[in-house]
Formats: C-alpha cells, sequence, structure tokens
C-alpha cells in the first residue's frame, strides 16, 4: 500500500486498484491572504476560509490518479540540466500573494532550508492550556487527531484514549501557523520551511494526548475585549470601521438606529467586543448598512442631513469653534478615504 501525496487526498491506495477517478486532490498552490487561506485552483468555488483546519478539510477539486510523486502547482518546463524545485511568490490582480513551486537548476538543498531556518522567529507566547478530548464522544475508526501536525490516526479508545499506552502519545503544535513572506511554521516553535509540503512535516514540540472530538465551547468563559474605532466622513455619509479581526459573521451583529450604532462582534477565542456608541448626528438606519470583512467590520451610516460632524459620538462639552472637514489626512482619515471631499461651503473657500 501506498500513500497518496496529492494535495488534499492523502489516502491509501494499491496499484491494482488506481482509476483515473481514485483520487480527488488540489492541483494548484496554497494561497494566503490577510488570515484567509484558499486553493489557487478553485478559490471562485471554494470559499476563502480563516481556520487552517477548516482550510485542510477543503475538499478537491480535480479527479485522477493516486500518486506517491512529489506535488506540483504547475506544469515546469522541460531542461536537459538537472532541475529542483524552488518557491516563487507572485502577485496577483487583486494583491494577493499566491505561492507556487517552479523549476529551477539544481542547487543544494540545505542552504536553501538555512535560508528560511534563519529568518527572525517571533516571540514565543505564553503556554496556552491545552485543549480536552470530548471522552464522551464516538469517535469513527480512522478519524484523524485535530492537534496540528500529529495527524494520528484512531483505532480505538483502548489504544489511543484509555490510560499511558504509547499509541495516547499526541506530538504536537500548541501555537497557530504562520505563513510571512514565503516561510512557514508555527508560533510554538523556531523551524521554518519554504515548501508547504515540508511544512505538513514539521513535527509536533510539544507532548500531550490526542484531541479527536472538540469540546463544545458553550461552558467556556467569555473574554470581553476592546476594538480600536476609527471613521472618516463625506457631505452625505459617514464611514466608521472596527478593526475586530476573524469575527464571526453568523453570531456577530451591528445595530443601527438614527441616534446609535451598537456593536456586538464574537471573535475568536471565546473573546467578544460590545459597545454603543451615540452619534453626533441622525443617520437614516435604511439606508445604512454594515459589512463583516476577515479584519475588519465597516459601517455606512446615511446622514439625515448634509451638516459637518465634528465628532463620531455625541458628546455634552463645549467644543467651541471647532468644525470637522472632510480631509482624508489624520486620525480622521485612515480609513478608507482617497481624496478630498468638501462640502459646498469649502468648495467656495477653495476656489478662492
Amino acid at each position: 500500500m501506498h500513500k497518496c501525496t496529492r494535495r488534499g487526498c492523502g489516502k491509501e491506495f494499491d496499484d491494482t486498484d488506481n482509476s483515473e477517478e481514485a483520487c480527488i486532490y488540489h492541483p494548484g498552490a496554497p494561497v494566503f491572504h490577510e488570515g484567509l487561506k484558499s486553493w489557487s485552483c478553485c478559490n471562485t468555488v471554494n470559499k476563502p476560509v480563516l481556520d487552517f483546519d477548516e482550510f485542510m478539510a477543503i475538499a478537491g477539486c480535480t479527479r485522477g490518479v493516486h500518486s506517491v510523486d512529489r506535488p506540483k502547482a504547475e506544469p515546469s518546463g522541460t531542461s536537459s540540466a538537472p532541475q529542483s524545485r524552488s518557491l516563487t511568490m507572485t502577485e496577483s490582480a487583486d494583491g494577493k500573494e499566491v505561492y507556487t513551486t517552479t523549476s529551477a537548476r539544481a542547487r543544494p538543498q540545505r542552504p536553501v532550508e538555512r535560508e528560511a531556518a534563519t529568518r527572525a522567529a517571533p516571540p514565543v507566547p505564553a503556554k496556552e492550556v491545552e485543549e480536552g478530548d470530548d471522552l464522551e464522544a464516538v469517535v469513527p475508526e480512522g478519524t484523524a487527531c485535530k492537534r496540528a501536525g500529529c495527524n494520528v490516526a484512531f483505532v480505538g479508545d483502548e489504544e489511543n484514549r484509555i490510560g499511558d499506552g504509547p499509541g495516547t502519545r499526541c506530538l504536537y503544535h500548541p501555537g497557530a501557523p504562520i505563513f510571512h513572506e514565503g516561510s512557514k511554521g508555527y508560533l510554538c516553535c523556531k523551524r521554518r520551511v519554504l515548501e508547504f509540503e515540508e511544512f505538513l512535516k514539521i513535527e509536533g514540540c510539544a507532548e500531550g494526548r490526542h484531541l479527536f472530538v472538540r469540546k463544545s465551547k458553550g461552558d467556556q468563559a467569555e473574554q470581553v475585549v476592546n476594538c480600536r474605532i476609527d471613521h472618516y466622513q463625506t457631505p452625505s455619509t459617514v464611514y466608521v470601521t472596527a478593526f475586530a479581526k476573524q469575527a464571526d459573521k453568523a453570531r456577530s451583529v451591528v445595530r443601527i438606529g438614527e441616534n446609535e450604532i451598537h456593536f456586538d462582534l464574537y471573535l475568536p477565542g471565546s473573546k467578544r467586543f460590545t459597545r454603543s456608541v451615540q452619534l453626533f448626528g441622525p443617520v437614516d438606519p435604511s439606508a445604512s448598512s454594515f459589512k463583516i470583512f476577515g479584519t475588519k467590520v465597516e459601517v455606512q451610516l446615511k446622514k439625515r442631513d448634509g451638516r459637518s460632524w465634528t465628532l463620531l459620538e455625541k458628546t455634552d462639552r463645549d467644543l467651541g469653534p471647532v468644525s470637522f472637514t472632510f480631509g482624508v489626512t489624520g486620525r480622521t482619515g485612515t480609513v478608507g478615504a482617497k481624496e478630498f471631499v468638501l462640502d459646498e461651503q469649502n468648495s467656495r473657500n477653495h476656489a478662492t
């Protein structure tokens, strides 16, 4: 029996039973951009995801025969000289970084590994509490351990969950995976590699017990956090951004009223951001809207009148002769304004 090396497959197969429809895999390369993860071959069909486990679970988009050859993202050109594979970063039209393997003249592999390993490693975070396996759940045979770097297949409770036998030993990475400028690794250890396949083979740096079924997080303590809010305005609209990374779209809510907006955002790790903002001026809720992105939440507030807002949040303090211009510089113009927008009075002053 052999193990298929095609991305997205990884199944064991026999040479005598290896048809053109046996393998479902990804012929493309992994794409990592601003926390989102996808495959270049099917990112228009399978939407990018935030969680690495969800990325690894994206089903293949192409059928073919199983293979034990090293995966190729693109067919390489022929050459009479010995060739090896190197990592190349290309930038797509929408600014995403796509890492692919390309052919190059043979070069020593050791210096390349050293180059990746010498990249400055980020500081190791405080040790996290190990997530426990749900021992009451029934685990189907063959289920892989969900801890990063382990992938041990479940045989039975006696073998993998009960007691202290060798089958219960789990070597895994407690830290999150990181992908930066082509270098790949984990926050919890220093090793860095360039090839995605080599990243999947990085041995775990911590020892614990297997995790086959995650426990429900319903009883996990919720942590209230604060997120930065920024904004800018045009004569008709106020644009508000809450920098809440990886907010849960299914549970998070932004309520827009005539005189206030309320954020209730669920973030990774049982974190939650809630805040109500009493607005400086009235808005039209029916003409206002919000969108949740991977790194932020954007709100567009349609003004009921065309006056300039001195602040985003209403205040009882006397601000004196202060006016809020529609500029693009300073604290109020760093969210998304691309050019100066002037109201009618400022336009006349600017012309003179």
